[in-house]
């Protein structure tokens, strides 16, 4: 592996991505990678990039989200994006928070269904 260029190939390997996955981020313009005849090449800033996708599909944000994020940058600046960045995190921090709380609900009251045939086994 080239550490300024990865081809196709060596970019799925990196994040553990399929060929399908990596050729859709490029269809939905999150990627834009260097061709040269029917070969794909992706630099330092597509490596970048595919490491703020991931970080953001494990966040919950939406493909479209993170492409309107990365857009902010090119169009406006950091400043700005940073400004986006934190407005999406605040409302994905509430979200996940939700999700957590629910989960725990979940658990807490599977754990007493299990408790309770347990019980109901130790009486047979």
């Amino acid at each position: 592996m080239t550490e300024t260029r990865l081809s196709f190939k060596e970019m799925c390997a990196r994040f553990d991505v399929t060929p399908r996955t990596l050729r859709y981020y490029e269809y939905i313009e999150l990627l834009a990678p260097e061709r040269e005849g029917r070969s794909r090449f992706y630099g330092p800033r597509e490596v970048a990039r595919m490491k703020l996708i991931l970080r953001g599909r494990r966040f919950g944000f939406s493909l479209e989200e993170i492409r309107q994020w990365l857009l902010i940058y090119g169009k406006k600046g950091e400043r700005p994006q940073l400004e986006a960045w934190l407005q999406l995190a605040d409302r994905q921090l509430v979200a996940l928070d939700k999700q957590k709380a629910e989960l725990d609900a979940s658990i807490a009251d599977l754990r007493a269904l299990r408790e309770t045939a347990v019980a109901e086994l130790d009486k047979l």
